[in-house]
C-alpha cells in the first residue's frame, strides 16, 4: 500500500465515505508528507510521517492543546500505527505569506499586522506557560528539554553544514570551547516552561483572521526566550528592528501579569538565545541548500546574516566568544552572503486566461507540460447583466467570487499541485512552466483564477511570474501582460 492508498484509506475510516480528491501539499524542510483531502465530510489535512516517535508527540501535544483551549488544528483521525492522520484544514495562509499584505514598500508594518502579531506574541505566553502546565513531557521527542546536548546538536548543525559547506575557516578546538561557553551561559535559565522549538511565521497559520498554530512536534522544556527569538528573528520575514523591539516589550507586558516573570533576567539572555537560534537556522539552510542542493534555502542566508550583524552591532550577549565571533564577521563580511540572488534556475511562471470557445494558450518556452484548469464548474458571473462588462480582475467579480465556497476548494487544490511543481522545477534547474485557465468566456473565473494563482506565487516563491489575459484588451492597469 502506498502514502496515497494509505491516507484514503485512513479518510474512509473517519468519514464513512471515499474521498473524492486527494492533492499533495507542497512541503518546506521536514520530511513529513502533507495532503488535502475533499469528499463527503469536507476538506481535511492528512499527515504522514515515517518517524513515529515524533507523531506521537505531535499527537499528544495537540491532544493537550486541545484540552486547554489552544489554537491548533483539530485532530480528526489516527492511525493505529500512528504514522498517519487527520488534521483540521486550516486553509494555505500562513503569517509568512501573509506578511507580503501586511507591509510597506519601505517594509514599514501596517497597523494590522502590528495587531496580529501582538496577538501571536500573546498566544506564545499562553503556549509556554498555560498550556505548559501538565504537558505531557515524557513524549518529547528528540529530547525531554533543551539542554546542552540538544544546543551542542544545533551548534554542531551550524559548523558541519554551514561554516564548512561555505568554506568558512575557523579554529575546530577553540570554535568548541566557545561553543560550550554558550551553552554554559545559557543553560544558567531554567528549563521550566514549554518551549515550542520552531516558533516561526511559516509555521503560524491565519484562518478566519485569527492565528493558529501547528509543527510543535519538537516541543520540549526549555528558557522562555527561544520561541520569542525564532518569531523575532525569522530570517525571511524579515521585521523591522524597531517593529522587533515592540515586541519584545508586548511580550514582556504581558508575561509581567504572571506574577514570577523576572524582566532583568529574560533581557540578560535574550541575545544569547537569538544567537544560538539564528546559527540553528543557518545549519538548516546549509543543510537543505548546500549539502541536499535545494538552492530555494539558500535565499534565507542573506537574512540571518543581516540579523548576525544586528545582533553582533548590539552586543547584548555579556559573554567572551572569540573564535566564534571571527567565524561570524567573515560570514558578516562576506560579500557573497551579503544579498539575496535570483535562483540558480531563473524559473519563470507563466500563468493566462483563455476561452474554451478559442483555442488553448500556446507554450512559447517550447517545454511542453504545465498545468490547464477547467473553471467552467465554478459559479459564472457572466450569467448576470451586472457583471456582463466587467473582468475577474474587477471588484465586483472579486467580491462575487470570493463568497462561493467552491472557488476557494478549486483554488487550494490548484495551488498545492502548482507549488508542488515549482518546488520540483526550482530543484532541478529548470527554467519555465505555464499554468492557464479557461473558462467560457475568458472574462470572469479564469481571469480571477489566473491573478489569485499569480498573487500566490509571487508571495510563497523567489520566482518571476508573467501574467497575461487573452480575453481582455484593457482594465484598470492599462496593460494588458502583467509581470509580478
Amino acid at each position: 500500500m502506498n502514502i496515497e492508498e494509505k491516507i484514503a484509506k485512513l479518510y474512509r475510516s473517519w468519514s464513512g465515505g471515499d474521498a473524492s480528491r486527494i492533492d499533495r501539499i507542497a512541503g518546506s524542510g521536514s520530511y513529513r508528507q502533507y495532503f488535502r483531502i475533499s469528499g463527503g465530510a469536507g476538506s481535511v489535512v492528512a499527515a504522514y510521517n515515517a518517524d513515529i516517535r515524533e507523531n506521537i508527540a505531535f499527537l499528544e501535544f495537540t491532544r493537550h492543546f486541545l484540552s486547554v483551549k489552544m489554537p491548533v488544528p483539530g485532530l480528526l483521525y489516527s492511525a493505529p500505527e500512528n504514522d498517519a492522520y487527520l488534521l483540521q484544514d486550516l486553509g494555505d495562509t500562513t503569517l509568512f505569506s501573509a506578511l507580503s499584505k501586511l507591509r510597506s514598500n519601505d517594509n514599514h508594518i501596517s497597523a494590522e499586522g502590528g495587531k496580529l502579531y501582538m496577538s501571536v506574541v500573546e498566544q506564545l505566553t499562553g503556549f509556554q506557560v498555560k498550556a505548559g502546565r501538565g504537558i505531557p513531557f515524557q513524549h518529547c521527542y528528540p529530547r525531554p528539554a533543551f539542554d546542552r546536548q540538544s544546543m551542542m546538536w544545533d551548534l554542531n548543525y551550524f559548523k558541519y553544514y554551514f561554516l564548512k559547506l561555505a568554506k568558512i575557516s575557523f579554529d575546530e578546538q577553540k570554535l568548541e570551547e566557545d561553543f560550550n561557553a554558550l551553552a554554559d551561559f545559557l543553560l544558567e535559565v531554567p528549563l521550566e516552561n514549554f518551549m515550542y522549538r520552531d516558533f516561526q511565521s511559516r509555521n503560524i497559520m491565519i484562518h478566519e483572521n485569527k492565528p493558529w498554530f501547528i509543527d510543535y512536534q519538537g516541543g520540549r522544556k526549555g528558557g522562555l526566550q527561544y520561541d520569542l527569538a525564532s518569531l523575532l528573528y525569522d530570517a525571511k520575514a524579515d521585521l523591522p528592528e524597531e517593529f522587533r523591539q515592540g515586541l519584545l516589550d508586548h511580550y514582556i507586558s504581558v508575561s509581567r501579569e504572571s506574577g514570577s516573570f523576572d524582566e532583568y533576567l529574560f533581557r540578560r539572555y535574550f541575545d544569547g538565545f537569538v544567537l544560538i537560534r539564528i546559527l540553528q537556522a543557518m545549519g538548516a539552510y546549509g543543510f537543505r541548500g548546500y549539502y541536499e542542493n535545494k538552492p530555494l534555502f539558500l535565499q534565507s542566508i542573506p537574512y540571518a546574516v543581516k540579523n548576525l550583524k544586528i545582533l553582533k552591532e548590539r552586543s547584548g550577549i555579556p559573554l567572551k566568544l572569540p573564535a566564534l565571533m571571527k567565524a561570524l564577521e567573515e560570514i558578516i563580511g562576506n560579500p557573497s552572503f551579503s544579498s539575496v540572488k535570483p535562483s540558480s534556475t531563473h524559473l519563470k511562471v507563466m500563468i493566462s486566461s483563455f476561452s474554451f470557445k478559442k483555442e488553448l494558450p500556446a507554450d512559447d518556452s517550447g517545454n511542453g507540460g504545465g498545468f490547464v484548469f477547467d473553471c467552467r464548474a465554478l459559479p459564472n458571473p457572466g450569467r448576470y447583466p451586472e457583471y456582463k462588462t466587467v473582468s475577474g480582475r474587477d471588484k465586483p467579480v472579486v467580491d462575487f467570487l470570493k463568497k462561493e465556497p467552491e472557488v476557494d476548494v478549486f483554488l487550494n487544490h490548484a495551488f498545492g499541485l502548482v507549488s508542488q511543481s515549482v518546488l520540483n522545477y526550482i530543484e532541478r534547474g529548470f527554467s519555465s512552466l505555464v499554468v492557464s485557465f479557461g473558462c467560457t468566456g475568458g472574462q470572469h473565473r479564469s481571469v480571477y483564477c489566473a491573478e489569485e494563482m499569480a498573487r500566490h506565487l509571487t508571495e510563497k516563491f523567489n520566482v518571476k511570474v508573467e501574467l497575461k489575459h487573452s480575453e481582455i484588451i484593457k482594465h484598470e492597469s492599462g496593460k494588458v501582460n502583467i509581470e509580478y
